[in-house]
Formats: C-alpha cells, structure tokens, sequence
C-alpha cells in the first residue's frame, strides 16, 4: 500500500512530563518524497526499522537531535517503518543527558547519543509484530531511561509552561521577573534546558499555535490577530522561516490515520 499510515499514542503517565505523544508509522511512495519539516516546540526521536531517509541532506536511519528555529528538508527514498516519539525539551535533556544547546538544529544518529541501549531498542521494536505493542514497548523502556537521567529544576519546566500557555506571548522580562532573576541568568539556564532562548522559543510556540489553528479552519487575518503577529507579512515571514511554507498553503485536514493492527 502506498502512502503513509500511523497509529497514535498518548504516553503513560510517568512519561507524560517528557512526551508528548509517540505514533508506529509505515510509509512508501511511488517516487522519492521530499518534505519541509516545520520547526516546532519539542525535539523528535525517529526509531526506524526500515531504510534511510535524507534528512539535511544526510542520510540516516534512526535519529534525534535538538530543537530548531528553522525548518528541515527530509527526503523518503524507499519503504520505512518505525516508532516515532515526540519530546519536550525536559525528556530530551534527561533522555540524552547533555544541554540542549548542543544539540539546536542538529540532527544526529540515535546510537550517538544513547549508544548501544538505542541499538537494543531498535531490535526489540522489530521484534514486535503489532504497532499498539511497538508503542507500549517504547513507553515502557523510555520511562526507565528518561527517568534515570540528570533532573531538571522546576524553574524553567515552569517558565516553559507560561510560554505554552501564552501561545509565546509572555516575553523574557516577565518570566525573569516572576522568577526573581535576572534577564541574562534566565536565558542562560533556558538555552541549557531548552536549547532556544526564551525569545526564541516564543516564536516556535506561536507558530506552532498558528499552524493549528489554521488547520482547524480559521481565517488568516483572524489567526493574525490572535497569535499576535504585527500583520499578516509578519506572519508570512516567520511561517517562510519556521515552515517553508506560507498561511496560505496550511489547510484543514483530517486527523491520523488510524490502522487497524
């Protein structure tokens, strides 16, 4: 079958706090696909099970990296199939264990950062033949390893929260402010934690926030308005640098398709 098919997953609860969401995918074309993968607020861990895709004009088959402040161009050559997990910027910090700073718009193999224990993982997920018992092996051993990995303070997971919830609105002054700290300790400790500046990361958030409400069917000039953007050339901009793609191109659309196993 061509095309691409996926099934979702809501992480458990211990692993809510550093997922998002993780999906088992399959998915063969025709002809080589290329895409623009829009910056969004949270890092991605593709476990692949089939063969490699261009991503950055690399080749690679399983692979991670940071946040990003910018789109990335992945090119699908052949069939493919994996698990694919969606971090917060805490699950990545205490999944990879290193500041997320080194780690902004890089996309690297996952045996470099999680060596011999992502290798196990990739052979175990091939060795299940269900999607649902790929997904509810992932949860299970990400729960182990992200757990067991550096904490972070509250601090920033809370700053982090207020950007979310105002759409990254809420501008660098006043988390530092409501934080009692200084404005060059909180872009300090939020680089590390998160990989983006706080300013930074408002943009990623504001767009992402733009994109769905798009997607849900929303006029653009509304969109504007409501996201915050100074006027809609503002908001061709940064969905130009962010997505590779204008207000105009981003259309309603159907939720994940869900394959019966």
């Amino acid at each position: 079958m061509l095309g691409l098919a996926m099934v979702e997953a809501a992480p458990s609860p211990a692993l809510r706090p550093y997922v998002t969401r993780l999906t088992a995918y399959s998915e063969h074309y025709a002809a080589p696909l290329t895409r623009s993968e829009a910056a969004m607020p949270g890092a991605v861990l593709v476990l692949a099970l089939g063969g490699p895709m261009r991503v950055g004009g690399a080749p690679f088959t399983s692979f991670t990296g940071g946040l990003s402040d910018g789109f990335t161009v992945t090119r699908t050559q052949g069939p493919c199939e994996g698990v694919q997990v969606f971090l917060t910027p805490f699950g990545a910090r205490r999944l990879y264990g290193l500041p997320m700073r080194e780690l902004t718009n890089l996309v690297v193999p996952v045996e470099d950062l999680l060596g011999g224990w992502a290798r196990t993982l990739v052979e175990q997920l091939a060795g299940v033949p269900s999607w649902p018992g790929r997904l509810a092996l992932a949860d299970r051993l990400l729960v182990r390893r992200v757990l067991a990995g550096p904490p972070v303070g509250p601090e920033i997971p809370w700053a982090w929260a207020r950007l979310l919830a105002s759409g990254g609105g809420e501008g660098p002054s006043s988390l530092a402010s409501r934080l009692g700290w200084s404005h060059r300790h909180l872009v300090a400790r939020f680089h590390d934690q998160v990989g983006l500046t706080p300013k930074t990361a408002g943009r990623v958030i504001r767009f992402s926030r733009a994109m769905r409400l798009l997607r849900s069917g929303r006029p653009i000039a509304r969109v504007a308005a409501e996201c915050g953007y100074y006027d809609q050339a503002h908001m061709n901009r940064e969905f130009r640098a962010l997505g590779d793609t204008t207000p105009g191109q981003i259309c309603p659309r159907p939720g994940a398709v869900l394959v019966a196993d």
